[in-house]
């Protein structure tokens, strides 16, 4: 069984006992949350899809931990005009479990 869940204006494709990285949720770690925006479920080869989201449908959450991606480096250079710029980037995120779907 998977879902497909939306979660800060991504969709993740997740699985019971996943470990993914969302968006920063600004939650305590350890704290369990239901997810009720469930897009689409997968469910012995039977898709439901919502409109916009499937009624009924929840996923029940852990959180892990809050931490910061690797740095993420953009270089341009401009050739023969001495011009060049470097910027840097580090996503907040959070890492959940999956621990439930519930249909």
């Amino acid at each position: 069984m998977y879902a497909i869940v939306k979660n800060g204006g991504k969709q993740y494709k997740v699985q019971e006992g996943d470990i993914v990285l969302f968006d920063k949720m600004s939650l305590e770690p350890k704290s369990k949350v239901e997810l009720n925006e469930v897009l689409a479920l997968c469910k012995d080869d039977n898709l439901i899809l919502g409109t916009p989201f499937v009624e009924g449908a929840k996923i029940e959450i852990e959180v892990i931990n809050e931490d910061r991606a690797k740095k993420v480096v953009t270089f341009k250079k401009r050739r023969r005009k001495d011009s060049k710029t470097k910027r840097g980037f580090r996503r907040d995120f959070t890492r959940v479990r999956i621990l439930k779907i519930a249909a």
